[in-house]
């Protein structure tokens, strides 16, 4: 091989290189790293019954079968909770029968202190509050920090899920992008809290 040629070679690789490189990386341009995917996605959501918040009796998510379910996991101790709040109960009071039902529940906090974040911040007459006895419903849904919101198509399929503090506009579109039949997917949105400071 002569010299001009050797070095039309290796500019050549360079030049794969540099495209096989570009391809790998445009690939993740929509892949956030601190995403933590959900196994749960496309799949049943589960459903067991969890004791409501404040109040006698218990809740179970396969009682709303044929609606959209938004789950949302919340605590007092959560800064980025408390953002998200207002947003929770403005998007479902705008969603109140229309076939969309919100359900929050506590994690990893004493349902007195919810109850108080709740009292201070205020609470939804349309959205459903529970509580969460040995994380068991955190556990089931892979909560890996707070706040996490999750969407459940009507036949009962986890389609969903928004890791932060969301905003109206985004839990109306994702509920929008559902109503259409399409799936939304995974996004993250915010920062989340695994545990309170101590």
């Amino acid at each position: 091989m002569t010299r001009a040629r050797g070095i039309r070679f290796a500019a050549l690789t360079v030049v794969g290189l540099a495209a096989l490189l570009g391809v790998v990386f445009a690939g993740r341009l929509d892949t956030n790293p601190r995403l933590v995917p959900s196994p749960l996605i496309g799949r049943q959501a589960p459903t067991f019954d969890l004791p409501l918040l404040a109040r006698e009796g218990t809740v179970r998510l396969g009682d709303f079968r044929g609606e959209i379910v938004v789950v949302n996991f919340f605590a007092s101790w959560c800064l980025q909770c408390r953002l998200e709040h207002p947003a929770l109960v403005e998007t479902a009071r705008a969603f109140a029968g229309s076939g969309v039902r919100f359900i929050q529940i506590v994690f990893q906090d004493t349902p007195e202190n919810a109850a108080a974040f709740l009292d201070e911040l205020g609470w939804s007459e349309v959205t459903v509050y529970a509580v969460d006895p040995g994380s068991r419903a955190a556990i089931a849904f892979g909560v890996f920090g707070i706040p996490e919101t999750f969407f459940i198509d009507p036949e009962g399929v986890v389609v969903g899920k928004i890791q932060g503090a969301s905003t109206a506009l985004v839990l109306g579109e994702t509920i929008d992008t559902i109503r259409r039949g399409e799936d939304p997917g995974q996004r993250v949105v915010g920062e989340t809290r695994s545990a309170p400071t101590r």
